[in-house]
């Protein structure tokens, strides 16, 4: 099973980017999905997370300005990123936590892609 994120870019401040985070393999089922990010120097924080069915949380900090949405039949988890800050410059990844084929709880995480808000 592989998490491919996708979709972040150069961006001024005050614009908006989304993000995808595809999962692709075998997999028995999805739970709950995550967006985090880590900016330089600073330890990886989460962004907010997603359900199976839907319920949304989020750091204070996006609280407002971020949107995330999952589409079940596609595996595809999304982060609408608008409003965008200097500080929202980070490496983005997503996590994914689910069952395997054996129904084995995992936890996936992607490669991360890259978000710059800059003027």
């Amino acid at each position: 099973v592989q998490l491919q994120a996708s979709g972040g870019g150069l961006v001024q401040p005050g614009g908006s980017l989304r993000l995808s985070c595809i999962t692709s393999g075998r997999i028995f089922r999805l739970n709950a999905m995550y967006w985090y990010r880590q900016a330089p120097g600073k330890q990886r924080e989460l962004v907010g997370s997603i359900s199976s069915d839907g319920s949304t949380n989020y750091a204070d900090s996006v609280k407002g300005r971020f949107t995330i949405s999952r589409d079940n039949a596609k595996n595809t988890m999304y982060l609408l990123m608008n409003s965008l800050k200097l500080e929202d410059t980070a490496v983005y990844y997503c996590r994914a936590d689910g069952r395997d084929v054996l129904l084995s709880a995992r936890t996936y995480w992607g490669q991360g892609t890259q978000v710059t808000v800059s003027s």
